[in-house]
């Protein structure tokens, strides 16, 4: 019996192709905004904000959202993920619908450093003491230095990530023909026929971004930011 031929199919729901691509715009402007002066720190202050509701979005979809996008769907041991790259490195076929064994750690070491930036930018000061995140003040100066020292090494780690991130990205397309970049655009891929995946109600992806940007308001104005 012949095997039916790949027919594009979806794979990545509409929320999290949007995370996707907001963060990677909201790490772009701040990083811009800080180094290269595109816009006033306030920004900064801002897109960091925007970028803290992102990531507790992303956390609760990663429970309570569509199949590819909950954390139990990627993310496997690390006998798991040094068996999917020994298989990589040996050019063996492998089949995964959404992230690999690999990707799936690479997006918790992702979360987990934007997470540290986000937060520890709450409690920073610059070197002239005129730009703050909303709680330095009400902390200890030490500490203030200590978390301001965190944010910066942590942004040099950060970096690092994105450009792992990239080539990946990039081997995958040269080295396996595979494009990972189009289906994170339209959701789509070429797939042999596949069990239905579960996808959730945009109405549940709305009221997540609604509660997390909730909490971060009464993040900051308890801080006493108006």
């Amino acid at each position: 019996m012949p095997s039916q031929s790949p027919a594009p199919t979806k794979i990545w729901d509409l929320p999290t192709r949007l995370f996707h691509w907001l963060l990677a715009i909201l790490i772009l402007l701040q990083y811009g905004t800080a180094e290269w002066h595109w816009l006033d720190m306030q920004w900064h202050v801002w897109f960091g904000y925007a970028t803290l509701v992102l990531l507790l979005f992303r956390l609760i979809w990663g429970f309570a959202g569509s199949q590819t996008a909950r954390f139990s769907e990627f993310v496997r041991g690390p006998r798991r993920a040094f068996a999917y790259a020994r298989d990589l490195l040996a050019n063996k076929a492998s089949f995964n619908v959404g992230h690999n064994p690999l990707g799936g750690w690479s997006v918790l070491a992702m979360l987990a450093c934007l997470l540290v930036q986000t937060l520890t930018g709450l409690f920073t000061s610059n070197r002239r003491h005129t730009e703050f995140g909303p709680w330095a003040a009400h902390i200890p100066e030490q500490w203030v230095r200590r978390l301001t020292e965190i944010h910066q090494i942590n942004q040099n780690v950060l970096l690092i990530l994105i450009g792992i991130h990239v080539a990946v990205v990039l081997a995958y397309w040269i080295g396996k023909d595979e494009n990972l970049v189009g289906p994170m655009l339209h959701g789509r891929k070429p797939l042999a026929p596949i069990a239905p995946l579960h996808f959730v109600s945009l109405q549940r992806a709305l009221g997540i971004a609604a509660l997390a940007g909730f909490v971060v308001w009464v993040i900051v104005m308890s801080a006493g930011i108006k």
